[in-house]
This record gives structure tokens, sequence and C-alpha cells, in this order.
């Protein structure tokens, strides 16, 4: 049997400092970092992304960073593929793949091997939302997209069945999974969670989109407003340029944009936390108010030598 490829994952809510802790254990294992963000594939969106500078990429290897043009879309199904690829590529090199980043969805559908439907299957499953709605109602069916995505069923109405449906699928970035997936991981994979008490994480949260204003969040969002960049493209939608928009439009004052990017984040932050519930393979690290990273990277290394992952 063919040994399996090895991977390092670091997941967690956003804000918890995974950027740092990559690079300190891409720095120590000889590793390259392949992000594991949905939102990092877009060039010049750097800002309300929390890309991580030229100075932090200096220190490390990256990949899968500024590859989509902002109206391009960008899928969990080419992150499997492309990631999966890189995997093969860095180990070629004799260097370990470290995947850093937040996205659930698309890090399941990597270390499970999830199965994407084809173009029939989603016109079927399609057909089975709508009639999941006949069935039960256009209720039911907004509930299932609140269980989803709470802030997007919060702003469509109960009978808007068709955007409800759009949204349910557009959350799974357009490429709906079957429920097949291999029984086993097809990697050797130790997967790290960065996690900290809620109220720290939400101070934390708030604090970054502080800083993120001030470092001109709202220019960068109108540098990509006035481009014409389409508001329904998957970047422009994403948390930061949503309510940039809305406040570029006159229905919201400056302040309540900052308020809204907060609140839409620490919900995000929420919906992080019950995916990873669907990953029992995490190894969570409990982080302080003001974490050490280079004693977190430290333990993670503990823990790769203990599993026999690394050579002690």
């Amino acid at each position: 049997m063919t040994a399996k490829e090895k991977v390092v994952v670091i997941l967690g809510p956003t804000a918890t400092g995974k950027t740092a802790c990559g690079i300190l254990l891409a720095q120590k294992l000889k590793g390259e970092i392949i992000s594991g963000d949905s939102m990092l594939v877009f060039r010049g969106m750097d800002i309300a992304t929390a890309k991580p500078t030229p100075q932090e990429r200096a220190l490390a290897v990256h990949h899968l960073i500024d590859v989509r043009d902002p109206e391009e879309k960008y899928s969990a199904f080419d992150f499997k593929r492309e990631a999966a690829s890189l995997i093969q590529e860095i180990h070629g090199r004799g260097h370990m793949p470290i995947i850093v980043g937040g996205t659930g969805l698309y890090l399941k559908a990597l270390l499970e091997n999830y199965h994407f439907s084809t173009s029939e299957e989603q016109t079927k499953r399609r057909q089975a939302l709508a009639e999941y709605a006949d069935r039960y109602g256009n209720e039911a069916l907004h509930q299932k997209l609140e269980k989803l995505d709470e802030e997007t069923a919060n702003r469509l109405k109960i009978n808007d069945r068709r955007r409800i449906i759009r949204a349910i699928e557009a959350w799974e970035d357009g490429d709906p999974v079957s429920q097949e997936k291999d029984s086993e991981s097809p990697f050797d994979a130790v997967v790290f969670g960065l996690t900290m008490e809620r109220a720290l994480l939400y101070d934390r949260i708030n604090r970054r989109v502080d800083l993120m204003v001030e470092e001109g969040l709202f220019d960068e969002a109108r540098f990509f407003y006035d481009q014409g960049i389409p508001l329904d493209s998957q970047s422009m939608k994403s948390i930061g340029y949503r309510q940039c928009v809305q406040y570029f439009r006159g229905e919201w004052d400056k302040k309540t944009a900052v308020a809204k990017i907060k609140q839409a984040t620490r919900n995000f932050a929420k919906r992080q936390i019950t995916w990873y519930k669907k990953m029992p393979y995490i190894h969570w690290l409990m982080l302080d108010a003001s974490p050490h990273y280079p004693s977190i990277a430290d333990k993670m290394l503990e823990v790769l030598r203990e599993r026999q992952f690394i050579e002690k």
C-alpha cells in the first residue's frame, strides 16, 4: 500500500491568529503554506480578507493567494483539486504542506475526499429543494437556509423561494456536494484548531475590524465598487465589501456600516465553529487574550512528534 502524503492543517474561527502560527510552523518544518480561505484567492482584495501581508508572505512560501480576479468564481471543488495537486508538488520538493485557513467546507472536502455533484446532480438537487418547499412550506425552506447562513436568511423574505434556493447553493460556493465521501482520508493529516473563549474572540474581531478601517478598508472597497465588479459576485458579497457598498449607496452611515461588519464577522465566526463540530479529528489548542504564537507552534511540534508525524 502506498503511504499517504502528510499534511498539517491549522484552522479556527477568524481572528485567532492562524496566519502567524502557520508561518512559524512552516519555518520550523521546512513547510509551504496552502491557503484554506475562500476569499484570499481574489487579487487586490487584501484588507477585508485579512490577507497575509507581503512581509508575512516573504517569511514562508504561500499558495492559493491572488489566483482569481474579483469577478471570477472559486469553489470548494476548485480548492480540493488545486490543493491536492499542490500537496503532491510540495512533497516532491521534500517540503511539508501546511494548510492554513478557516473555510470548513473547503477543508472537509479535501481531507474527507468529498465527491462533487455533476451538473445533472445539481439540477436534481435544485428540484429537491423546490419539492421540499412544496411539501413543507417556504418557511421550512427558509429555516434550512437559516441553519446554514443566518445573515443571508435574515435578508431574504420567507416567500422569496428562488433566492433562498440560490442562497443555499451559493453557500456551498456553487458546487453542491453529494453525501458521498471516502471512508478514510486520502491524506495522513494532523489538524490543529485554534480557539479561545467567545468573549475574547469577539473582542479580537471588533478590534481587527477597527484596524481594517484604519488601514483603508473603505477605500479598498470603493476601488472595486467604482471598477464595476458585479455586486452579486462571490467577492463583492463577502463580509466587509457588502457593508461598505451599503454605505456607498447611502443606506447606512459609516458608523453603522462598521458596526454591521463587526456583527457579520462575529456571526461568521459562530458559523465556522459550527462547521468544525463536524470535524471530530481536530486537535484543539486554547488561546488566551494575548496568545504567544511561538509557544503555540512549539505545542504543535510536540503533538506532531508524539504522533510520530515528524522525527523527535
